[in-house]
């Protein structure tokens, strides 16, 4: 908790970055990589994942880091000790974003920001130019290239574009913007990045971030995958 008063007492300082985190139990991380992957090997690589993620964000030093978490707090805790914890609270993936964003700009922060944990290797200037955006912007957002988006952003919240969303499909950004277009949000894109959510993505990860922890990973970790994953990634 010294850190969090630290934080909400420099008026300088009121920007918050969220981890969106599961914790990593079989059958419920990474179900699009079930085939090829196991539900345990899908569940060991979000792990890595995450702790990929996490232990970059902890080095940036222009705002909080706070995991929001969707599990056993415990397990959170002993895996991340010293960074706040945030529960989850919604009926779907929408809803529960906008309720993290909504509590930390209602509680002063300026700008509040939530990134996956499943683009471990996502360059820490995409998170200083998203806060650097909301300083002239109402909203940003980073792409993925799957039609969604890896990163949100806001200045103030606006529980709309949360709502009624055909989330984790190709639609969901090109959605979003339309509804920020129409509340006539200033509304900031950065350049796209990589989702772990297909087998593609992870050769993809494997070839531009080789030596990345997420990456020795799937090339070491994942050797006795079924079908031709180790095959594809050699």
């Amino acid at each position: 908790m010294e850190k969090v008063d630290k934080c909400h007492s420099d008026a300088t300082k009121k920007r918050i970055l969220g981890v969106f985190a599961k914790q990593p139990i079989p059958g419920m991380v990474k179900t699009r990589l079930c085939p090829p992957l196991t539900p345990e090997q899908a569940a060991d690589l979000y792990r890595v994942c995450l702790q990929e993620t996490v232990t970059r964000m902890r080095t940036l030093s222009n705002c909080e880091l706070a995991i929001c978490y969707s599990g056993e707090a415990s397990w959170f805790a002993t895996n991340f000790p010293g960074i706040t914890l945030v529960p989850q609270r919604g009926c779907d993936l929408g809803a529960r974003m906008a309720q993290c964003l909504s509590d930390w700009l209602s509680a002063g922060y300026a700008a509040a920001v939530l990134i996956g944990s499943d683009a471990p290797d996502l360059p820490l200037e995409r998170i200083e130019q998203a806060f650097s955006a909301l300083e002239g912007a109402d909203l940003v957002h980073g792409p993925a290239l799957d039609g969604g988006f890896y990163l949100v952003g806001e200045t103030t919240h606006h529980a709309q574009l949360f709502q009624e969303m055909t989330w984790s499909t190709g639609e969901v950004l090109e959605q979003t913007l339309a509804k920020a277009t129409q509340l006539g949000l200033r509304s900031i894109l950065l350049e796209p990045w990589d989702d772990l959510d297909d087998l593609p993505a992870l050769l993809r990860l494997v070839t531009r971030t080789p030596h990345s922890s997420t990456a020795i990973h799937i090339k070491k970790g994942l050797k006795h995958s079924p079908d031709t994953v180790v095959d594809n990634l050699t």
